[in-house]
């Protein structure tokens, strides 16, 4: 693992095709906070859970906690694939299927990291760190979706219209 990049998610980059023009772009400002923030979050959500690595080599009693850890980082790094890709072909209908999933897996997180806590596996003062930061997040998750704006492409299946 690098020790710049602890937690695995590639670092934001913006899009070279728009050149300084992203900087007082407000949804791609809106889109590069959110990013960062669930950055962090991975960060610590990586240190109290251990690497992948770690969870792998539980015992056999302990491979519940070991599969509900797992289930958990795959989550959170699905999220971050998510807020990156959503941008890619600046499409509402893709921006709108990924940000459900987003929603979803910052929740799952979220409920994840109390369950963890309960059951000692997570630090109380650092879990509560973590729902606090993903609380944050949820702010900056409402000013991103926000930024949408409606395009000329349809949803096949009807949801986002």
């Amino acid at each position: 693992m690098n020790i710049n990049n602890l937690n695995g998610l590639p670092p934001w980059k913006g899009n070279s095709d728009e050149g300084e023009g992203w900087k007082t772009n407000t949804a791609t400002q809106a889109y590069k906070a959110l990013y960062e923030k669930w950055n962090e979050i991975v960060e610590m959500l990586t240190a109290a859970l251990g690497t992948m690595k770690d969870i792998s080599e539980a015992k056999e009693e302990d491979s519940f906690i070991a599969e509900q850890k797992a289930m958990l980082l795959g989550d959170a790094y699905e999220a971050g694939a998510k807020i990156r890709s959503s941008e890619a072909g600046n499409m509402y209908v893709l921006r709108m299927e990924n940000a459900g999933v987003i929603r979803k897996n910052a929740q799952f997180v979220k409920s994840s990291v109390l369950n963890l806590m309960m059951e000692g596996e997570v630090d109380e003062e650092h879990g509560e760190i973590m729902r606090n930061e993903i609380e944050a997040l949820q702010q900056m998750f409402i000013t991103w979706i926000n930024t949408f704006e409606k395009d000329e492409y349809t949803d096949d299946w009807g949801l986002y219209v």
